[in-house]
């Protein structure tokens, strides 16, 4: 019954047309079945206080222009869970709402991770009301869901720096290297508070998340860790120098 917490660094809404990142994805769906139900925190919804999807068929998003058509026509019919949220919000307080959806930084992933769209997925929001300290103690509250066949998920990027990519492709930058190193680590041996402070992970870790709405989804996810759990790491690459595409399964 009890399920893993997952992050998935999702990189541009292009990997939803599918690809190497998207056969990972593909895997962990494969490994992780049907659970019960998925609550997912993107790097995409930030709100003032919290919020929780609560509808019966959540929208699907498109939040990002000048990709084409092929990704604008893409929908991904997952059910939500008015009762999935209901418990959310319990758990953390948030206000359930039908004023969101499922944004691209969730069905992009979850297309392929379950391409059936028939686990019923609700969003939860980054309130930006809160410190990083704020949100993993927030986070912490989730932890029950596990036990109850839910799987609590992350969408964003370890390192995440459009103003350092590199257009073309290119080899990794030395400081988003070793930052994404230094946050593996840190998920290997537990150590949260490093997680939360992350500017002192590394050095030069203000290039890596010069803006954090992408790393604060892997504090929801490494807040669920219980003793015991094993951590493996999937999509382990940096692309464009400075966009990271590495996953992390926790459990």
């Amino acid at each position: 019954m009890r399920q893993p917490a997952v992050f998935f660094g999702h990189g541009s809404p292009m990997n939803a047309l599918g690809g190497l990142h998207a056969e990972g994805w593909r895997r962990v769906g494969e490994d992780l079945g049907k659970p019960a139900g998925v609550v997912m925190v993107s790097a995409h919804w930030e709100t003032q206080g919290l919020g929780v999807t609560a509808q019966e068929r959540p929208p699907t998003i498109h939040d990002f222009g000048n990709f084409g058509p092929e990704l604008r026509a893409m929908q991904y019919p997952a059910p939500g869970s008015p009762a999935l949220a209901r418990r959310v919000a319990d758990l953390t307080g948030a206000s359930p709402t039908d004023t969101w959806g499922l944004d691209h930084g969730s069905w992009s992933v979850l297309a392929h991770v379950w391409p059936e769209a028939d686990v019923p997925v609700v969003q939860l929001s980054l309130d930006r009301a809160l410190d990083a300290r704020g949100h993993y103690d927030l986070a912490r509250r989730l932890k029950p869901l596990r036990h109850e066949g839910v799987v609590v998920a992350g969408s964003g990027d370890f390192v995440h720096n459009l103003q350092t990519w590199k257009r073309a492709g290119g080899d990794p930058y030395p400081w988003a290297t070793g930052f994404n190193e230094a946050v593996k680590a840190a998920l290997a041996r537990g150590d949260h508070d490093a997680l939360v402070d992350w500017l002192a992970l590394a050095e030069d870790a203000q290039l890596s998340v010069p803006t954090d709405e992408h790393f604060l989804p892997l504090i929801y996810v490494a807040a669920q860790q219980e003793p015991g759990d094993a951590v493996t790491f999937f999509n382990d690459v940096i692309e464009g120098g400075s966009i990271s595409m590495t996953g992390v399964r926790i459990g």
